[in-house]
Parts: C-alpha cells; structure tokens; sequence
C-alpha cells in the first residue's frame, strides 16, 4: 500500500458553475470538491503540492457502525475482493482495510502540506494505535507534535459496558519540524488567546508602573552539581542577610541577570519583605498568549450535542444528520492553533461530511479579519445537499440563528468541482479523449518539475505553461488529433522562445521535434515528447 498513490492517475477536475458563490469558477478560490478523496487529492497536487498549511481530517473511526465501504482499485488479488464490500463490525479484516484505505491517502495529505504545516487528525480508541504508526511512518517520529484527548460529551452514557467514552484523541504532526542546536523542537504552534480567566492571577499588590503582574518561582529544578553557576548567595534587601537556594533547587537566574533583576524591580520579597525566598515579577504585558495543553474540554471546544445543534439550526427541516459531528468552536481552535490572520493560508478537509471545517474558517476569518482559504473534499452524494450547502447557507445568513454573525451571514465564496476523465496516455495516443490544454499543462509541469502549476501564468497562445526553479515550461499541444499530428518543435519556434527567454533552460513537451540535438544544446532547449515523456526531470 506504500505505494499505491503513484497508481492513481491523475484527473481533470471540472467545474459546476451553478453550484459554487462564484461568478467564475477558479482553482485559486475556496474549494469544494466531490469525488473520490484519493483521486481527489492526486488531482490536487499539481496547483497545491506544498502549499497547505493546516489539515484535518474527521476519516471513519472504524467502529463496525460507520458503514463505510473500501474502494480503493488496488491490482493485489486479496484487496481485489474487499471492493466494494462494506465494513462491519464482524469483519475480522476491517483493521486492515481501514489502514489500506488511509495509508495513501495520508500519504498525498503530506505532499500537500508546506513545510511548516500541520495536519490533525481526529480518531478513537479503536484506530489510534494504527494511526499513531502510520503516521510515524509517513510524517517521522520526529514530527509528532501531542495527542490532544478532547472532552466530546459533557455527562456519561449508561449504553456501555464498563466505563462510558467521553473523548476523542486528535493526532496533531508537523510536516517538518525544525530544531534548535541542542536539539529541542522550535515552536511550530500558536499560543491561544488570553481570556479573563487565564488573567485572574495577575495582580499589582506594589502598584508597580508596570501594570499586572503575577509571583513566579526563583528556583529552578537543577541541582547545584549540574548548574554550579546558579548556586550563590543573594542578599535579602531588608535584613542583608545572605540567602543561598537548596543544593537540590538552585536559582534560576546566573548572578549578573539577578543583579539586573534587581535594577528593574522585578524580584520580589512580599508585600512587607518578609519573604524568605525571593519571587520573579512575571508582568502581563511580557507574556504572550496561552500554551494550550493535550486536554480539551467541552467548555473550551464545544461538544458533539453542540454540533448537532449547529447543524439543526442551520438545516432546520431535516433531523439528525450525523451522528457525531465536529463543532465549530473545536475546528476553530485546531486553525487558530496552526495559522494566523496574516496570510491566505490554506486549510484542508478530505473527509468533509458536514462542512464544519468551512464554517470555522469562514467564522474565524469574520472574528480577526483573516484570509484563510479552505478546500473540502468529500465523496458522498450529499457534498452538493449538504456539504456544500452548509457552506452556502452560513455565507448568505441563517434567519434561526442566535449568533449575529450567522445571522448576517459570514461571506465568502467557493467554487464547486467534480472529478472529471482520468488524464490516461494510453488514449491520448489513440486520440480518444484528449484533456484540456490547461489540464494537461496541470499535469505535465507538475509531473516534470516537481513543483506546483500556477494557472495565471499559463499562455495558451503561446504555449507558454509556466516557470519552475530550473525551466521556463512550454506544451506545443491541442485537444485534437488532426491539430497534434501537426505540431511539432520546429526551428521558428526554438528561435522565438530562445529569444524570449534567454536567461534560464527552456522545456518543451510537444508531439514530435525536427531539430537535431546539437540545435536542441546550443539554444538550452530540451525536449520531451508528449505524451511520453511525462515524467519527473533529473535537475
């Protein structure tokens, strides 16, 4: 299964314009996308390979009560006959077939991300064990970041055996963690934001200019063998007397920072200086937001009954829609977690069912201003009743809500897409069922350079698709097959492009070339035959 992905062909995805918020439909716009999520995801590599910063996933638990079905087309005899096949509770293969169902596909979320994204992913106690190994796997041990435990109901169920289930873990990895000289892992997280609650030990007992502050500990967890620097004495300012920390607990803080320390008013003794061992005055105002912990209660992330209600509120004529949805506030906090407003980050969902990751997006965005972009995937035949209707729903306003911003409608739009014909060589060598130019010039720069196709430098007139790292990328190409069997790389347009475009190496993919090597070297030109030399380039 390792390698199943590269099996996957890549397809065209095709626009439905009358289902998306925008006037045209664009691959740079929000995303929702229905079909198959592996297909899905292959297909968009070529505009997004490395440049999602933040994904969750919401994939079957594999309870035995989901009623999921494996469809993956593997050619393995054995996996041949699980297609199409349910899986219940009593399949004593259902373990495997769930980590051959996610294995590729966490695999393909992994070329998506950039190297500084983050991917969470939310499971139960019955897969977290094959996740957890999977993922050490694809992403590297190195690059798990915490299991975040999420408190998903508020009381206990009297329907389990011994101990009623009130959590979810969510599995938080970094694509590429980066580290410091001593190896210590650099921050690749948010802080959350500060509330009152998390403000109510501040305080200013001296008045101090400085505004609010809190007591933090002098002394350190080292001991005087491992740090003898920080074993000294300190002279206590109102009997002179010396005071040396324990041999177990040495200070903090070397003997110069204490003196500085000192100069800025920031040690100390009690409100009448009669403390024994001195404090740190920790101000407000120096520290940052809040280091959120791997515990997540429901009154900080919402529940699944909040969920539903969400849903009920914005789906007021149908009941009962999932059985346990995610809620807003829970996707909120993974994207504040992994972006900030400052950018057009994008957030990714390839098990899209409800659409609340599209909600949380669009309400953050109104809540500090962002510009984050989302992108759905989701394969059931509700993505356009329900999905995606979700979306157009919490866009425009929803009359019932409470919420002002639901109410008003919280903007955005989205382009709505279907996975289209699989781009198969084989055919476009029949002529039958020829891509798109701008498919296929998705396609052959993503295949040939390795890095992603940016659509508005494409000129199809002049057969211009884009520039990598290393070519300027052309395809001498069109959807016909008398047109194809016309085209060639010729001398007239070697001399154009290499005037154009003098500088760097010049790629070409066209049908056939009528130029000799030695031409084909002295203009940096190089050839590749469509339709088959599609293939990864050697720099």
């Amino acid at each position: 299964m390792q390698n199943h992905h590269h099996t996957v062909k890549f397809h065209e995805l095709e626009a439905v314009k009358n289902k998306g918020l925008s006037k045209e439909p664009s691959l740079d716009d929000n995303l929702i996308v229905h079909g198959d999520n592996l297909v899905a995801l292959k297909a968009l590599l070529p505009t997004y390979a490395g440049k999602v910063k933040c994904i969750y996933i919401d994939p079957p638990y594999n309870t035995g009560n989901e009623h999921w079905v494996y469809n993956d087309n593997v050619s393995s005899p054995m996996i041949q006959q699980w297609l199409g096949k349910e899986v219940a509770r009593e399949d004593l293969s259902r373990h495997d077939k769930w980590c051959s169902m996610m294995y590729p596909r966490l695999t393909l979320l992994r070329e998506l991300l950039q190297d500084d994204g983050v991917i969470f992913i939310s499971i139960d106690d019955t897969e977290v064990h094959n996740l957890r190994a999977m993922l050490d796997e694809i992403f590297g041990e190195k690059n798990f970041i915490a299991t975040i435990c999420w408190q998903k109901r508020y009381s206990t169920s009297n329907d389990t055996v011994d101990l009623s289930t009130t959590h979810d873990f969510i599995l938080a990895y970094a694509k590429e963690r980066k580290f410091d000289e001593r190896g210590k892992a650099r921050p690749i997280l948010n802080r959350m934001e500060r509330t009152a609650e998390n403000n109510k030990m501040y305080k200013n007992p001296d008045n101090d200019p400085r505004g609010l502050w809190r007591p933090d500990n002098y002394l350190c967890n080292k001991s005087a063998d491992e740090r003898p620097n920080l074993y000294y004495p300190v002279v206590h300012p109102k009997t002179g007397e010396e005071i040396w920390p324990k041999k177990t607990a040495v200070w903090r803080y070397s003997k110069e920072k204490h003196g500085q320390n000192v100069k800025d008013n920031r040690v100390w003794w009690g409100l009448n200086g009669t403390n024994k061992v001195p404090a740190y005055k920790r101000f407000l105002s120096d520290v940052g937001g809040v280091l959120p912990s791997t515990w997540w209660t429901f009154e900080d992330a919402g529940h699944n009954d909040e969920a539903k209600k969400e849903l009920a509120i914005i789906f007021h004529e149908q009941e009962d829609l999932f059985d346990t949805p995610k809620p807003v506030r829970l996707i909120k906090r993974l994207v504040q977690l992994a972006t900030d407003d400052e950018e057009r980050f994008i957030v990714l969902d390839s098990f899209a069912g409800s659409g609340t990751t599209a909600h949380a997006v669009l309400d953050l965005n109104i809540e500090d201003s962002g510009e984050r972009r989302f992108i759905l995937v989701e394969c059931e035949d509700y993505a356009d009743k329900l999905t995606a209707e979700r979306v157009r729903r919490v866009s425009k306003g929803v009359k019932g809500a409470k919420d002002e911003k639901l109410k008003k409608g919280l903007g955005g739009t989205f382009s709505y897409y279907e996975l289209g014909k699989p781009i198969d060589i084989d055919k476009m060598l029949e002529g039958d069922d020829l891509p798109s130019y701008a498919n296929l010039a998705h396609y052959a720069f993503f295949t040939a350079t390795g890095e992603t196709f940016d659509p508005k430098k494409m000129k199809e007139k002049e057969f211009y698709i884009g520039s990598s790292s290393t070519y300027e990328v052309f395809m001498l190409y069109a959807p016909d097959a008398a047109q194809l069997r016309e085209m060639a790389l010729n001398l007239d347009f070697a001399e154009q492009i290499e005037k154009k475009f003098s500088g760097k190496a010049k790629l070409v993919f066209a049908p056939a070339c009528f130029l000799e090597e030695f031409d084909l070297r002295d203009r940096n030109i190089r050839f590749a035959q469509l339709p088959f030399e599609i293939y990864r380039l050697a720099e």
